[in-house]
Parts: C-alpha cells; sequence; structure tokens
C-alpha cells in the first residue's frame, strides 16, 4: 500500500477556480479535481487552514458552482483547497465529470 491519504478519486484537469479572500480576488489554476477538493498550481500558498470564497465552472457545464474553501496542503508553488459546505447539486456535477473522465481513460 501507498501513502495516498485521499479519498475521493481526482481527475487530472486544467480548470480556472475564482478564489476570494479578505475583498482581494485571484484566479487560481487547478491540475486536480475531485469531489472533496482542488490543487492550485503556480501560485504561491496561502497559509494553512485559511477560507477561501471559490467559484467555477465545469468544461461543459454552465452552472456555477459557489462555495468556500479551506487550505489543507501548502507547497512551494501550490496549495490543495478542500471544498466546504459544497451543496448536493454541485457534488453531483463533479461526481459526473469525474466518472465520465475516468470512463473515457479505461
Amino acid at each position: 500500500m501507498g501513502t495516498e491519504k485521499r479519498k475521493e478519486t481526482r481527475i487530472p484537469v486544467d480548470l480556472w477556480i475564482e478564489a476570494a479572500r479578505d475583498g482581494e480576488l485571484y484566479y487560481q489554476r487547478a491540475t486536480n479535481l475531485s469531489v472533496g477538493g482542488a490543487f492550485f498550481v503556480q501560485t504561491i500558498p496561502l497559509p494553512m487552514g485559511t477560507r477561501v470564497q471559490l467559484k467555477f465552472t465545469l468544461p461543459g457545464d454552465a452552472h456555477e458552482i459557489v462555495c468556500d474553501g479551506d487550505i489543507v496542503t501548502a507547497k512551494e508553488l501550490g496549495m490543495g483547497v478542500q471544498f466546504v459546505e459544497l451543496v448536493a447539486a454541485d457534488r453531483a456535477r463533479i461526481e459526473k465529470l469525474i466518472a465520465k473522465v475516468a470512463k473515457q481513460t479505461q
């Protein structure tokens, strides 16, 4: 067994996510996505435990997903964000995308 701590399946994405904090707005590039969160690359990480407000749309879906996120990992030029209070319909949208991508890679 490896040291994988993630519970949910992650898929590779090239997705821009709007992250707001303390009146400042950032556009973060996510390279992977799960129903639990995303990983932002090429960014100076915020401190772990920081709460941000997130907005994004999934590929092929015009619906805007809005939720909070907590920074759970911070690396040199990247950070992991865990979705907080993701509504069931948005979770289902992410699950549908993950299933679609997983099926395509089989």
